[in-house]
């Protein structure tokens, strides 16, 4: 049922804010720090940890898999803007520190991309036919 993800999102959010609160006081800054990313994890982990414990139903997994779906991407854009609007009024230290992130971020994914290089990819098995038998690899 659709209502468990609401009801699993609405618990997700509002630790994401009251924990990102907390953050800006501890931190001396007058804002939430990080509540939406915090909310999108606890989402996550929420998520897999009924699945692996058998809690959630296929109708509770449609509906958080639909609220997921729907949440990450507009609270996404939304914090993005608030964002750049805070680092244009922040000065350069802001701009630098953004340029450093994407910097580390694209050097960290070379890393990884290169220390996977060489390797094979797994083998894929073909489904089977209507006949019950396996299709060849190659295609028909």
């Amino acid at each position: 049922m659709i209502i468990y993800g609401v009801a699993l999102l609405a618990v997700c959010t509002l630790a994401g804010v009251i924990v990102g609160d907390f953050l800006g006081v501890l931190l001396g800054v007058k804002s939430n720090v990080g509540g939406v990313g915090i909310a999108m994890i606890l989402l996550i982990c929420a998520r897999l940890y009924m699945h692996r414990h058998g809690g959630m139903s296929k109708e509770c997994e449609f509906g958080v898999g639909f609220w997921g779906a729907m949440y990450i991407p507009v609270v996404v854009a939304m914090a993005a803007q608030q964002n750049v609007v805070t680092a244009l009024h922040g000065g350069p230290v802001a701009l630098l520190a953004a340029i450093g992130a994407v910097l580390v971020c694209g050097a960290t994914i070379a890393l990884i991309s290169r220390s996977h290089r060489g390797e094979p990819l797994p083998a894929v098995e073909a489904p089977p036919q209507a006949n019950g038998h396996a299709a060849p690899a190659g295609g028909r």
